[in-house]
């Protein structure tokens, strides 16, 4: 089969430099030689992939943190990079990407901006190298697109903080060994950012079984019961929810390229399957119908491409807004959604079989139209955006 090219309709393999394209060639070999066999299985079986070793390898790849300086021992390349990583994994499978991108943005930048210049040495190098694995605890049971509303508290005593509240739907909860938590400081009522580590007394991690979606990913819980956690291990310059939010953005910039991956993904198989898939007597290919369904997926995905490329630009450069990276975020996740369903249709009654990709994509891309901020969400930042006035909220009498 050789490896896999992608869609590149408006050449924007121009746009990338030299050591871009090298980052995603290499990340695409490694991926297609010793995971991408893998996936299926894990997900049809509901057995998450080994995130201890895919982890190492990844960081010897330079794939975890990767904008983060090397100082730190990380990568030190640049959003593009980052973005052209998670494309390459979302192409295999969602839950890989979750695992980069929650690495990446949930877990190593919060550290990285909002923490002590000490707990940025003792945990991004470990991070980087995927020695050690992390997930970022915010949304609760009661508590998903409206954080302000966050009922885990903290209470400090003495040089320590007692954390109380549960954390659900946390990617990688299970097997993390820190935990970046978010809690309501019950004195001056300003949420702030802790790292928890795995064993703390207090401090309960459980999985989430029985899911449609993700199903080759560990997702679950963090229970918090009168957790203590020094002050030392507070992220010192997170304080307030907008600093909970930037590591949001970060992760759905990430997001915003991955999803394209698995569009991509869904529409090689399509295409390849309508080429050699024969009835009456020709190629399905052949069918105007179909030629249809491959022309929309084949052009969502090249509007995607050139929306991810600028956002990774502008980010590079230090410009890029919150509301430019929902609109990516929004745009290419209805992108992917599209695709996969759509692939899924043109595959017929094996579209349903896990022998091939769209379905799993399929599943997997409701998670992602749903989490880091759903796609109601999303459209109403850009509808405050664009109006001035914010929709979130209403006020019952």
């Amino acid at each position: 089969m050789g490896m896999f090219r992608g869609v590149d309709f408006y050449a924007i393999d121009e746009l990338l430099s030299e050591e871009e394209r090298l980052v995603r060639k290499s990340v695409r070999e490694f991926l297609e030689k010793e995971i991408a066999p893998l996936v299926a299985e894990a997900w049809h079986n509901e057995e998450p992939l080994n995130f201890r070793e895919i982890g190492k390898k990844f960081g010897e790849l330079g794939m975890l943190g990767p904008f983060i300086p090397e100082e730190y021992g990380c990568p030190g390349m640049n959003y593009t990079s980052f973005g052209l990583i998670c494309q390459e994994v979302e192409r295999v499978d969602s839950a890989l990407r979750s695992f980069v991108a929650v690495t990446s943005g949930l877990v190593m930048y919060p550290i990285w901006k909002f923490g002590s210049e000490e707990q940025k040495k003792k945990y991004l190098p470990k991070l980087a190298k995927g020695e050690i694995i992390g997930c970022f605890g915010m949304t609760e049971p009661n508590v998903g697109s409206d954080p302000g509303s966050m009922e885990t508290n903290a209470r400090r005593e003495g040089d320590e903080w007692v954390l109380n509240g549960t954390k659900t739907w946390i990617s990688e909860a299970e097997i993390a060994d820190i935990a970046i938590v978010w809690a309501r400081d019950r004195e001056d009522g300003r949420i702030k950012g802790f790292i928890v580590e795995r064993g703390t007394k207090g401090f309960k991690q459980s999985a989430i079984w029985k899911k449609g979606s993700m199903r080759a990913g560990d997702v679950g819980e963090l229970y918090l019961s009168d957790c203590r956690v020094p002050e030392e291990n507070r992220l010192p310059n997170a304080v307030g929810l907008r600093p909970a939010l930037s590591c949001l953005d970060q992760a759905r910039f990430g997001i915003s390229w991955g999803a394209i991956g698995a569009a991509m993904d869904c529409y090689e198989t399509a295409l390849n399957y309508a080429k050699n898939r024969k009835q009456f007597g020709a190629p399905i290919a052949s069918y105007q119908l179909v030629q249809a369904k491959l022309v929309d997926m084949f052009t969502e995905i090249t509007k995607g491409q050139l929306v991810a490329w600028r956002l990774g630009r502008l980010m590079d450069e230090g410009k890029a807004t919150p509301e430019q990276i929902s609109f990516a975020k929004r745009n290419n996740v209805r992108v992917a959604r599209f695709c996969a369903r759509t692939a899924r249709e043109i595959l017929g009654a094996n579209g349903i079989s896990l022998d091939y990709s769209p379905i799993r994509h399929m599943a997997n891309i409701e998670s992602v139209y749903t989490y880091e901020g759903t796609d109601d969400i999303h459209t109403l930042i850009l509808g405050r955006y664009i109006t001035g006035i914010q929709a979130f909220r209403r006020e019952l009498s």
